[in-house]
Order: structure tokens, then sequence, then C-alpha cells
């Protein structure tokens, strides 16, 4: 299992991952503009905080797309039902 080091918001961050490193880093990036989204919103949040609603929405978009594949699911199996 490959292991990385990197920085993120000023974080050092070490961890083992079987993710592909395109797939670390595109993660690392999309928590950086996500941050930057926020921060730049003009409230004078602190940096966990900041954080903390990344992960929130990171979270939120997990949770939907979890929803989004479980309807995609149901209704692929309805046309596969009615194919029969």
């Amino acid at each position: 299992m490959p292991s990385y080091s990197l920085s993120i918001l000023g974080y050092e961050l070490s961890f083992k991952t079987d993710a592909h490193s395109e797939r670390v880093n595109s993660a690392k990036e999309l928590v950086e503009q996500r941050y930057n989204m926020l921060k730049a919103g003009g409230k004078n949040l602190g940096k966990e905080k900041l954080l903390a609603f990344v992960a929130l929405g990171l979270a939120d978009d997990v949770l939907m797309s979890n929803q989004q594949l479980k309807d995609l699911e149901s209704r692929a199996g309805k046309l596969l039902t009615q194919i029969d």
C-alpha cells in the first residue's frame, strides 16, 4: 500500500491508501478549492471551522450521490423486469 505525505492548507499529513496518486491529488485539490470558495465568502471564520464546513459539504455530496445511485439502480431494476 503506497504512503503519501502532503501539505494541505498548511497541515502536513502522512497516510497510506490504495488510491492512486492522481486520485489523492484530485481529492486534495477539491478540498483546497472548497476551502478557498468558503474563505472568499467574506466571513471571517477560523481554519478549523472552514474545514468543518468543507467536510460537511463533501459528506453531503457523498450522501446525495449515494441516493442518486440507489435511485438509478431502482430504475434499472424496474426496466430490467419490464424487458423480461
